[in-house]
């Protein structure tokens, strides 16, 4: 079964194991979250349901928003965001989702924008490599160095690292791991760091990953013809 939920980032801390390790996790404050629509295959051609967060004036909405509200009879909603979810037909509108939708053990994907930096040079931003500092490197330390060739193309690829603005950039993490959730106080606590700043709206989703226990020996090949010391034929002949 898929969940979804939207929340805030509150910020970062740490938790000890049973073995006394220390874990950084983040703490998310979701929900609650009011299901605002339903898409349906026969109406829409797919199933999705859109969620409504944290309630706000009339006036802080457009006519469009109030209008798509109130035909459901629903609070005003600051946030809405529509989620693919398989089991989408067992949720209906006006259903209350909060944070004990999830369980410590799940696997989930966040979504958030980044923190901003500004204009921010190539090394910073992608990680360029800074010239030499002696010799008569001059000037040049933090520049980006070559843009290309001067005859040949005579331009600048597409895509070429430089300066810029960095951040504000949807991000997701994926594969995060659900350390704790705590229903009374509507927070769910991932493990690992997510994106944005403190207060950040974020979108928590089970993992589109595939988390399928490996059993033991399931990676050997089952090629007779590979070459490996598991081919009792091969070993054979080395020996």
């Amino acid at each position: 079964m898929q969940k979804a939920i939207i929340g805030k980032k509150v910020g970062m801390t740490q938790i000890f194991d049973e073995s006394g390790k220390a874990i950084p996790v983040t703490v998310i404050a979701a929900g609650p979250c009011v299901v605002a629509q339903k898409k349906t295959e026969e109406k829409d051609g797919y199933v999705a349901v859109q969620l409504g967060y944290e309630e706000v004036k009339e006036s802080k909405l457009s006519k469009p928003e109030i209008g798509h509200l109130k035909k459901g009879e629903l609070a005003m909603m600051k946030h809405l965001k529509e989620f693919k979810l398989n089991n989408a037909a067992e949720l209906n509108v006006g259903d209350v989702i909060k944070a004990d939708t999830f369980a410590t053990g799940d696997k989930v994907d966040v979504t958030g924008v980044s923190k901003g930096h500004g204009y921010q040079g190539a090394i910073k931003r992608h990680g360029a490599q800074r010239t030499p500092t002696t010799h008569g490197g001059g000037p040049v330390h933090r520049h980006a160095g070559s843009m290309g060739s001067t005859s040949t193309p005579s331009r600048i690829f597409k895509g070429h690292i430089g300066a810029g603005q960095m951040g504000v950039e949807q991000v997701t993490v994926q594969n995060l791991d659900v350390v704790k959730v705590d229903a009374e106080l509507g927070m769910i606590v991932v493990r690992g760091a997510i994106p944005g700043p403190k207060g950040g709206l974020v979108y928590v989703k089970s993992t589109v990953k595939n988390n399928k226990v490996k059993q033991a020996g399931s990676d050997i090949s089952k090629n007779p013809q590979k070459a490996s010391g598991r081919n009792p034929q091969k070993a054979s002949a080395r020996g």
